[in-house]
């Protein structure tokens, strides 16, 4: 196995018991990260000097539909019924395997691109067996890190989710894979009836796997009473969005171990209801990011986080102002809260604490170098900013499992001519048959 050291850069663990930002080196060893302290004495390592950039824990999208990667930015000015007219009235039907694999391919080479080295997959496009596969394929060949959440297209409130299809999976393309983990994306309580939502989640607790939902704005479905009755919420269930839920609600969840993920700029632009942020910081909790449709908004989960700090903040702001009549004097959420969100949060949301989210030894080897030289982000005087504040082009280098996925600002073992020739096929015949319905 390879070993690396890395030297020069100012480093954020995002650890509870060190520092926001420090000058250690890091010594990977295979997959993970050996040992992080000043002046490694580390023989028989490939040395790599990063100094002026800044290390950071690999990102976490938590919730993306990379199966829409094709319809990039055809839903920019959507509103969210309009999005579920044309893109699950029309264009799911569709969709074609090879739509699946050059989808997730492109979606998750992208993300790497960004920062990104753990996806939640949120792919409630598995027509078939052979879909959910070539799925799986794009994500395998893109190199990242994956917890592919098998969702179907929206079906009936009494059937439960396809449970061949999960023991499948667990037995066949996910089982072994370093990179990949399965989990649920069921309707849940809003969308199914009573019996089939805790049917649902109880076979998800009985299998292990990561249970994750929709839920925005309007009143609560039955089978939310039926899940909590039941005893089903817990640490491995994730609620996407949680917009405008009852703040009682959102206290039992959390007090259940819950996990909840939003998705700041598609949440307030398309009318999902307000960001479950602020319901969550009141109560000691903290959401995890996604960026969720790139049919509308864009995949860069660092401008989520940027999104939902500053939405806070105002709303913060505004509070602050009607209570005492003036402007308060101190911020009420934090650059390094709003970079945890996007890692440690993350990591937490899909079920992978353990492994990704934090640089310390023994943790999966998931690393980020942001180029702080370059003028936008140069002079880097606090470098929890600096690495908020980045964008693609600072994104020097990306490590997944203690492999390069990205050097020098360029994706490696990728032909990316070919991948956007195939994804602008998929997305051309897609259009056209949406137009046609």
């Amino acid at each position: 196995m390879s070993r690396t050291l890395l030297r020069g850069a100012r480093v954020i663990t995002m650890a509870a018991d060190r520092p926001d930002a420090e000058h250690v080196d890091i010594l990977v060893d295979g997959d993970r990260i050996a040992e992080i302290g000043q002046d490694l004495d580390a023989p028989d390592t490939e040395p790599l000097d990063l100094t002026g950039r800044v290390i950071l824990p690999g990102l976490v999208n938590a919730h993306l539909h990379t199966w829409q990667t094709g319809l990039r930015a055809v839903g920019a000015d959507w509103t969210l019924m309009e999005y579920l007219t044309h893109l699950h009235g029309s264009a799911v039907q569709h969709y074609r395997p090879d739509d699946m694999y050059v989808s997730n391919l492109a979606g998750a080479l992208n993300q790497i691109n960004c920062g990104t080295t753990t996806l939640g997959d949120w792919c409630h496009n598995s027509l078939t067996p052979e879909h959910a596969d070539a799925a799986l394929e794009g994500l395998v060949h893109a190199g990242i890190r994956a917890v592919f959440l098998h969702g179907t297209p929206y079906r009936d409130p009494d059937l439960p989710h396809p449970l061949a299809e999960i023991d499948r999976l667990l037995e066949g393309p996910v089982r072994g894979h370093e990179l990949l983990t399965l989990g649920m994306a069921v309707q849940g309580p809003q969308y199914s009836s009573p019996d089939a939502a805790v049917a649902d989640f109880r076979a998800a607790h009985e299998r292990g796997l990561i249970v994750s939902l929709h839920q925005s704005g309007g009143d609560l479905a039955p089978g939310w009473e039926a899940v909590r009755d039941a005893g089903l919420f817990g640490p491995r269930t994730n609620v996407v969005h949680g917009s405008e839920l009852p703040d009682g609600w959102v206290r039992t969840l959390v007090e259940a171990g819950v996990t909840f993920t939003s998705t700041p700029e598609n949440e307030l632009g398309q009318g999902h209801g307000a960001p479950v942020t602020g319901s969550l910081l009141r109560l000691g909790a903290a959401p995890s990011l996604g960026t969720d449709v790139e049919t509308v908004v864009p995949g860069q989960i660092l401008t989520a986080a940027r999104i939902a700090l500053a939405h806070q903040r105002g709303l913060d702001h505004a509070r602050h102002r009607r209570s005492t009549g003036t402007h308060s004097n101190t911020p009420s959420v934090t650059a390094k809260q709003a970079l945890a969100w996007a890692t440690v949060e993350g990591a937490k949301a899909l079920g992978l604490a353990g492994q990704v989210g934090r640089i310390e030894p023994g943790m999966q080897a998931d690393l980020v170098a942001v180029d702080t030289r370059a003028l936008n982000l140069w002079p880097a005087h606090d470098p929890i900013a600096a690495a908020l504040h980045s964008d693609i082009a600072n994104i020097e280098a990306v490590m997944v499992a203690g492999r390069w996925r990205k050097r020098d600002h360029a994706l490696l073992n990728c032909d990316l001519g070919k991948v956007k020739d195939r994804l602008q096929e998929s997305g051309e015949r897609l259009l056209h048959a949406m137009d046609t319905v």
